[in-house]
């Protein structure tokens, strides 16, 4: 069943048929994951799978939910091995699917043992998402995926796991499972479904603290910090007051919980990979060590919560039903992410200035910057905004280089423009009686339940828009992710009462930005990106760089003559105006070095957002804490 035709439920269901031997109750399997050397960046595994004779496949999970592409990392996987009464058993990967191993089952075994490894990722740059590197000396994310095999022929909500944990030495935890028992470094949980398994990582440390964001009220939501230093969970007090905010403008936006309890699973450490991953009671959320102790860096990350927060309804509760995939074998179908990212993207960053985790200011200065992006993506000339998330799976892996003219997953960030507007539209529409806060509480609210799945299709996005106020909605959407511009979709922040306008002066989040990222990025002067080293990160097709023949992997050696510095970039462009001084780049390609000349006299150039007052202030009614 699809979209609002499907009431509640926890999967959709395949009409497939048991595949192990003459197993016809859904089984129970156990795992024992001792992560005892996860400093050494390692996982051991035992599993108890029940069996009958035959040939028994078993799948390692391949689509893993919010990461939108076939991402799980079978190549980890090591140690592989299958016995049944003690004896060793045959087992082949299947040539059409390397995520699936069959095994072979003789009479009178009942159950098999399976053990295998898993090769924990060692650098932050070598993989993405939860594949990404997971563990340091102090602290380690695991998620439950990565470890475990599963039988075909059930849905992920019909098997059952038993699962227990061995930890390091006195090392701390944290989980939305519930904990069955425990006894020193070994946890045993409440037994669960694999989708719920899989829904809910464990982050685990020697540095650990907790802090309650909803006391006495329920359900409870809690942040749970794993950090590779005290000294970075030593964060002055109003900052954790913000985040109980966060959980309050929350509440109040969607009117509804889907979850039981919720944990803000955050990591802080410059040696894991950095993201952030949604689950239904949880978010796997990771950045840098300092990241809530320097004020900068507090200002730079504090959306990551709210965004994958808000994923508990907007992508875990209520989900396209491309991605309502019964097991994790199946392609997921990423068409409706201008919805489940995009939206997420737009609510997230209200949610994060609404709880005081941003100024209005700060978050004026992000949307600025998201639109200067959106209006120099040179790509959006030949690559619509649903091709984008037609081709996610392709772009989460796509390079760094070249994502102006490529794009990129620019559903999160095109798709908050588009939010934005339609946001707008309602209220106008309503004269400032409804908002898309409505469309929330109608289409991701409702009554507060446990964690499940509500499907939805195009049609039920529009249908639930027109329920709160009535408008072509469809031709609205349908023009959005078909347009190729020119320009950024402003319409959102126009009619809002603001403008984007650039001048010589960066904002606060941008001089951040630029230093945390260690480049200079002059997008929106000479159409490129510079590292502090002189690499071109990248340019804009159609802008004065790539004009000139500049492209991504050059290195700027010199400018005007100079050895290149940050400052010595930054100080020519700046004097590049009409009576200033010329511009050229002395640059190396492939060992061979040449001089560029830049035609550009306009100095530096970097977005804002400035009133217009010939409308009225939405945009400050939109931010403003409920």
């Amino acid at each position: 069943m699809h979209g609002s035709n499907a009431t509640w439920l926890m999967f959709l269901l395949l009409a497939a048929s048991p595949a192990i031997g003459t197993e016809t109750s859904a089984p129970h399997l156990t795992i024992a994951l001792d992560a005892s050397e996860a400093a050494r960046k390692i996982l051991h595994a035992r599993l108890t799978i029940p069996a009958a004779p035959g040939t028994m496949t078993l799948y390692y999970p391949k689509w893993i939910p919010g990461e939108h592409t076939p991402s799980g990392p079978v190549v980890n996987l090591a140690g592989l091995k299958f016995t049944g009464n003690g004896q060793l058993l045959n087992w082949r990967r299947a040539l059409d699917d390397n995520w699936a191993v069959n095994v072979e089952v003789p009479p009178g075994i009942e159950k098999v043992d399976a053990s295998l490894d898993y090769l924990s990722t060692v650098t932050a740059d070598q993989a993405s998402f939860s594949a990404g590197a997971s563990a340091t000396e102090k602290m380690a994310v695991i998620s439950w995926n990565e470890n475990l095999l599963y039988p075909k022929g059930w849905t992920a909500d019909e098997i059952t796991y038993s699962a227990s944990l061995r930890l390091p030495s006195g090392w701390k935890f944290a989980t939305p499972l519930a904990v069955e028992s425990r006894s020193g470094d070994e946890v045993r949980f409440i037994p669960v479904s694999l989708y719920t398994l899989v829904d809910s990582p464990v982050i685990a440390g020697e540095y650990f603290k907790m802090v309650p964001l909803n006391d006495g009220q329920n359900p409870p939501a809690e942040l749970d910090l794993v950090a590779d230093s005290p000294g970075a969970l030593d964060v002055p007090a109003e900052v954790w007051d913000k985040y109980r905010n966060l959980v309050k403008e929350a509440a109040t936006l969607f009117g509804a919980t889907h979850y039981r309890d919720y944990h803000f699973l955050f990591s802080l450490s410059d040696h894991v990979a950095h993201f952030g991953l949604e689950h239904h009671e949880s978010n796997d959320s990771r950045t840098e060590e300092r990241a809530l102790t320097n004020p900068e860096l507090r200002m730079l990350h504090a959306s990551l919560l709210s965004h994958e927060y808000v994923h508990s309804w907007n992508g875990k509760y209520r989900r396209p039903v491309g991605l309502a995939t019964s097991d994790y074998q199946q392609i997921m179908q990423d068409d409706l992410l201008w919805v489940y990212e995009g939206l997420t993207e737009y609510l997230g960053n209200l949610l994060t200035a609404r709880s005081g985790l941003w100024t209005a200011d700060q978050y004026r200065d992000n949307l600025a910057e998201v639109a200067a992006e959106m209006d120099h993506r040179s790509g959006r000339s030949w690559r619509n905004l649903q091709d984008t998330a037609d081709s996610a799976a392709q772009l989460f892996a796509a390079p760094a280089e070249w994502e102006s003219w490529r794009r990129g997953v620019d559903f999160y960030v095109e798709g908050e423009l588009d939010w934005l507007w339609a946001d707008t539209i309602i209220r106008e529409q309503s004269r400032g009686k409804k908002s898309l806060d409505d469309f929330c509480r109608i289409f991701h609210g409702g009554s507060s339940t446990p964690p499940l799945v509500k499907s939805y299709t195009f049609d039920d996005v529009v249908s639930g828009l027109n329920q709160v106020i009535g408008y072509d909605w469809r031709g609205f959407w349908s023009d959005r992710l078909s347009n190729h511009g020119p320009g950024a979709p402003l319409g959102g922040i126009e009619r809002s009462g603001w403008k984007l306008v650039y001048d010589e002066n960066r904002s606060e989040m941008t001089r951040a930005w630029e230093e945390d990222l260690r480049t200079i990025n002059a997008s929106y002067s000479l159409g490129l990106t510079v590292k502090e080293d002189g690499e071109i990160g990248d340019t804009v097709e159609g802008m004065v760089a790539a004009r000139a023949g500049i492209g991504p992997g050059m290195k700027v050696i010199a400018v005007n003559g100079r050895r290149f510095t940050p400052q010595v970039f930054r100080d020519s462009l700046a004097a590049a105006k009409p009576a200033g001084e010329r511009f050229e780049l002395l640059v190396e390609n492939t060992d061979y070095f040449r001089t560029v000349g830049l035609d550009y006299h306009r100095g530096e150039s970097y977005p804002h957002l400035v009133r217009d007052q010939s409308r009225p202030d939405l945009l400050s009614d939109i931010v403003r804490a409920r």
